[in-house]
């Protein structure tokens, strides 16, 4: 289990120096894993990937639940080959974006137009505004269960960085709580005629209560509100249609990425015509500047999301995921249970979509716990924020995996039996995103 981590702590170090944080997105900081234990990455290869130190680790949640079916997958990477030798931005819209988005819409056939771009902020806003523009209403209710919709100001600032944002801009994002009709409907009561959508993860860390979407979504409609869909996250993992797809539930707009471009920068707003249409040359009402980005239809990226949409179908990858996944939980919670911390070690989620919690000894969350799991991982050759899955990982990886979190999950036993994970931690604790101070 020993490890050198000597080159990615100097690489840390002069990333700190060059880049805010270290990293371009926050959720790769090295504050998210234990001291001096913050692998660079060099290289990977499926399931697989290599620290600058040539470290080895079997990854989840690769690229932030990005890249689904592992790395450098080969029909991806040909038909991103392919298209950078005929060039990847142009003048005028290339015909891949037609075949991209008729094999879309194919896919997410609840949807009726779809617009790309590289970030799922970018989506995730211009649904936002549409639905402003649409309404003639000014606030946004979000979903506080759900952790992330967009970098932009009407999410951040309702988080603890909210540094830079003018309170004004706060007080036009109201929150509503997930799976409470009732408050949903005083929230939408109490500021009348002034809420123009409800956005929500269609299904965070559970399946939603029987027929609660379809009543969220009668509940905004009666309310004269829009319903969106953030399925960053649930987009192409939970099934090739989406949450909304599993569900059958069909909102105004819903906002795709990650897995969409198996690495490659593509995102996607998609809804229905008679809203989409306001962003375009065919109607009547005043225009909404939708969605343009000058690197928002890049020929390679959309065909990686072309390349990817094809493996899904061929291969059947949603339904490997969740087998995947269900095959790992079930060895988790098995050695969890073995080592008599099953109530602290808790996986939860859907198969394809699974995180881990670490709890103390009064059963609360802990960022101390996390640290001493990350670690005992980390050492073991596991990688990863999550154990959501790739496509790419064999039952070889998930037996190698299960066997880390047993030695994980002893030591683990050996803290709370101290009743101080301290003296297994290495240094300082991991973090939370969302912090008002470094």
């Amino acid at each position: 289990m020993t490890k050198s981590f000597d080159k990615s702590v100097e690489a840390n170090a002069r990333l700190h120096e060059l880049v805010p944080g270290g990293a371009h997105t926050y959720a790769k900081g090295d504050d998210q894993y234990p001291a001096e234990m913050a692998p660079v990455i060099s290289h990977g290869l499926g399931a697989h990937v290599w620290d600058v130190d040539g470290n080895e680790y079997i990854e989840y949640g690769s690229g932030l639940r990005a890249v689904s079916l592992g790395h450098a997958h080969p029909k991806v990477i040909e038909a991103v080959q392919r298209e950078l030798g005929r060039g990847s931005n142009f003048v005028r819209p290339s015909i891949v974006e037609l075949e991209a988005a008729e094999r879309f819409l194919a896919s997410v056939p609840t949807a009726e137009m779809v617009k790309f771009a590289k970030n799922g902020s970018d989506a995730t806003t211009a649904a936002v505004k549409l639905a402003r523009a649409v309404t003639g209403r000014p606030l946004v209710a979000i979903c506080s269960d759900h952790a992330f919709f967009s970098i932009d100001d009407w999410f951040i600032a309702r988080t603890p960085m909210s540094a830079g944002i003018p309170g004004e801009i706060a007080d036009l994002t109201v929150a509503f709580p997930y799976g409470d009709l009732a408050a949903t409907e005083e929230l939408l009561t109490h500021h009348d005629g002034q809420i123009a959508c409800l956005i929500l993860e269609a299904a965070p860390q559970q399946d939603p209560p029987q027929g609660y979407l379809e009543a969220l979504r009668d509940l905004a409609h009666r309310h004269g509100a829009l319903l969106i869909f953030d399925e960053m996250i649930s987009g192409f993992r939970f099934s090739e249609a989406g949450a909304q797809g599993v569900y059958g539930v069909t909102p105004d707009l819903s906002t795709f990425g990650k897995a969409l471009g198996n690495g490659f920068a593509v995102s996607a707003l998609a809804g229905k015509r008679e809203l989409m249409e306001r962003g375009g040359l065919r109607d009547d009402h005043e225009r909404v500047f939708l969605l343009s980005t000058t690197h928002g239809a890049e020929t390679h990226a959309l065909a990686a999301a072309i390349a990817v949409m094809d493996v899904y179908a061929t291969e059947g990858i949603a339904a490997r995921l969740h087998e995947l996944g269900d095959k790992l939980a079930a060895g988790v919670r098995e050695v969890s249970a073995a080592a008599g911390v099953e109530d602290h070690v808790v996986v939860r989620g859907r198969a394809s979509n699974l995180v881990f919690a670490t709890l103390d000894e009064e059963l609360q969350p802990s960022q101390q716990y996390r640290t001493l799991f990350l670690r005992e991982l980390v050492l073991g050759g596991v990688i990863g924020p999550s154990f959501v899955v790739s496509a790419a990982l064999t039952d070889e990886d998930i037996a190698r995996t299960v066997d880390t979190v047993e030695q994980a999950c002893l030591v683990y036993r050996k803290a709370l039996d101290a009743g101080d994970p301290r003296g297994w931690m290495g240094g300082r604790p991991v973090k939370p995103v969302f912090r008002r101070y470094a």
